[in-house]
């Protein structure tokens, strides 16, 4: 009689315990259970970003792994940092899908993402008309309007200028295939410098003197000045500066993938001014000096 009563306790601790861990796995985290359910729906489990990974506060390389940064896929050792990472990781945790950053030149960007070799470019990309032909672009993922101003030294002849064509004469540089570089003819007998690969290089040409100044985006140039003590960045009024012609930064889908830009749109709908900014003043404080 004992043998049978152990047998038949025994028997219910184990049913007992069967429905217990179905109780748990029934109960998991709802946010868990929506994202897995989003990224199903997508289409998609791992989402490649595209950027260039040297254009703080946006996004740059550093060589120590933290919490809010991302290992860049190809190119081991080092992990990817800045506004655009925080833009991305928000993103991720949103649609239940993982991140892989690929770190790119500029100019291959809106290639590989059309080549399949990304899937979204993450890098600060203004939607101009010009790009609108080849690719897609989400609603603005930037902080407020992006307007252009020129950076040049404290000393020089031009850091009192209050309109682009103060600049006449000057040799203005810029950042190859972007506006950056093409909006300069805008200036009336520009010396327009051939462009460089890289704001870091712009930056280093007018550190040497060799440029009187560089376009630069307000955003980035007000977290560059912190760093280059030295310069200045002259600001326009309106009706005074570039005429840009495009929304903002925004994020660049491939023109047949709609059901990720409509998710990315959702993504950052939820993400409010406050939010971006203090993410931007993050970065701008974080970024390399």
């Amino acid at each position: 009689m004992r043998r049978i009563i152990c047998t038949m306790l025994s028997v219910m601790l184990c049913v007992s315990l069967s429905g217990c861990r179905a109780d748990s796995t029934a109960s998991a985290s709802p946010s868990a259970s929506s994202s897995a359910s989003a990224s199903s729906d997508l289409g998609y489990t791992v989402l490649r970003v595209g950027m260039e990974c040297a254009y703080a506060p946006n996004n740059w390389e550093e060589d120590t792994a933290s919490d809010t940064n991302l290992p860049i896929s190809n190119d081991a050792g080092f992990y990817a940092q800045g506004y655009d990472i925080q833009i991305a990781r928000i993103i991720g945790e949103q649609l239940g899908v993982e991140i892989q950053v690929v770190k790119l030149s500029w100019d291959g960007l809106i290639q590989a993402l059309n080549a399949g070799t990304i899937d979204l470019i993450i890098a600060g990309m203004l939607d101009t008309e010009e790009r609108r032909q080849s690719i897609s672009f989400t609603n603005t993922y930037g902080i407020g309007d992006t307007t252009y101003a020129i950076l040049c030294k404290s000393t020089s002849q031009y850091a009192s200028a209050t309109s682009i064509q103060d600049f006449s004469g000057a040799s203005i540089l810029g950042q190859k295939g972007t506006y950056l570089d093409t909006v300069i003819d805008q200036i009336d007998n520009v010396n327009h410098i051939s462009p460089v690969d890289s704001i870091p290089n712009m930056l280093d040409r007018l550190e040497n003197d060799t440029v009187d100044g560089v376009v630069i985006d307000t955003d980035s140039g007000s977290a560059y000045l912190q760093t280059y003590p030295d310069l200045v960045m002259v600001e326009f009024a309106d009706g005074q500066g570039f005429d840009l012609g495009y929304t903002g930064s925004c994020i660049g889908v491939r023109n047949e993938d709609n059901t990720l830009r409509e998710a990315v749109n959702g993504v950052l709908a939820t993400i409010d001014d406050d939010t971006r900014q203090a993410m931007m003043d993050q970065a701008t404080a974080d970024m390399p000096q």
